[in-house]
């Protein structure tokens, strides 16, 4: 089983079993018809478009919030939609400000409006980051098309105005928007305990009672529903520019970074025709179903997730709504075989820049340059 973000170009060099040769045309056709196109575009050969992985299940996060919190703030979500109509990052930093403050404000029972990743690692250049530079129009490469190469013939865009109000935005969120290079009328939600959070440290003080909004993936719910504290909402993540108004295709409008895990096979094995019929297997929405009410994991088929019985799938049926839309809403990381250097490039350059070692200016001219050169 492999990842569905970087791993797959390297796994490709190595000669991971061509399913266009194995797989059925049925399995085949319905692979490629009905699965989640950005999870199928993750374990697609970029040159000849050949499927070389079986999505298994698509991972991408959501907005997590304290739904009695929030209520109690005078607030109404389901009245507001907020399960499945995306708000901006304004909007979204004023409620969280608003319902933080009801609550006592960072002097008060919560430490944290919001918690979310922003420490230097691959959640951040994956994820965190892509996503939300993503929902402001703004993309390390161009169009969306880019995302999978040709390495060395796309455009390199990471120094360009989006990307500099992703950093002052999260940089109002952390330090508030007095500091410098902040993003007026973005107010502080959190602090700078951020920079330090993976996924673990964003999800503890939500668990634990400390926090009152999270970004965070589905695995989270289960967790909170046996452990947590009071009721939980869930929400697409916001946007910085509407769908649309983007200079990339692909760009702007709620955003969520897509992870992942595809089954693939060794093409070395002497049991490959076993391991294909288990692939088959697998390609079925009654296995889909099946696997989705015991282990939770979400189904590759779009259709199989928005048709579940809520009341068959644990603690994640209160939010299949919400994960419907983000469904249609995903973005992957750039799946090419320099990935994983571009990677630590982005997300250290990032973190300078969230920290305040560099401006944002001269973190993104600086990763520009960088980026360039590993393209060449």
């Amino acid at each position: 089983m492999m990842d569905s973000g970087w791993t797959m170009p390297f796994i490709l060099r190595e000669q991971v079993l061509n399913l266009e040769e194995e797989l059925s045309d049925e399995t085949l056709e319905y692979v490629k018809n009905d699965y989640l196109q950005a999870s199928v575009d993750t374990a697609t050969h970029p040159e000849t478009g050949d499927l070389h992985g079986l999505p298994y299940f698509p991972d991408y996060p959501m907005m997590n919030y304290r739904k009695d919190l929030v209520e109690e703030a005078g607030y109404d979500p389901e009245a507001e939609n907020w399960s499945t109509e995306p708000m901006s990052w304004q909007e979204f930093a004023e409620i969280v400000e608003d319902v933080w403050e009801y609550h006592g404000g960072p002097d008060g029972e919560y430490d944290y409006g919001f918690t979310t990743q922003a420490q230097a690692y691959e959640g951040l250049s994956c994820c965190t980051f892509n996503e939300t530079m993503t929902s402001w129009g703004g993309a390390y490469f161009g169009d969306h098309d880019n995302l999978f190469g040709p390495v060395g013939d796309r455009p390199v865009t990471v120094n360009e105005e989006p990307l500099h109000d992703t950093i002052r935005m999260m940089r109002s969120f952390m330090y508030g928007p007095d500091e410098e290079d902040t993003l007026d009328g973005y107010p502080q939600i959190a602090n700078s305990d951020l920079v330090e959070f993976g996924e673990e440290e964003a999800r503890a003080p939500f668990t634990g009672g400390n926090a009152i909004f999270m970004r965070n993936w589905p695995y989270v719910i289960p967790i909170h529903a046996d452990e947590g504290e009071g009721e939980v909402g869930t929400m697409p993540l916001p946007y910085g520019v509407e769908e649309g108004e983007a200079a990339y295709d692909g760009a702007g409008g709620s955003s969520h970074a897509l992870g992942g895990w595809h089954y693939t096979i060794n093409p070395n094995s002497d049991r490959v025709d076993e391991a294909v019929q288990v692939l088959e297997a697998f390609a079925n929405e009654s296995v889909m179903l099946t696997v989705f009410e015991l282990e939770g994991t979400i189904p590759p088929d779009p259709e199989v997730l928005a048709n579940a019985d809520p009341d068959a799938v644990g603690p994640i049926g209160d939010h299949l709504d919400t994960l419907s839309f983000i469904a249609e809403n995903t973005v992957p990381r750039p799946v090419t075989d320099i990935w994983p250097e571009q990677s630590a490039l982005i997300y250290q350059e990032v973190h300078d820049a969230y920290t305040g070692d560099k401006t944002p200016e001269e973190a993104m001219a600086d990763l520009e340059e960088q980026l360039e050169g590993s393209e060449a």
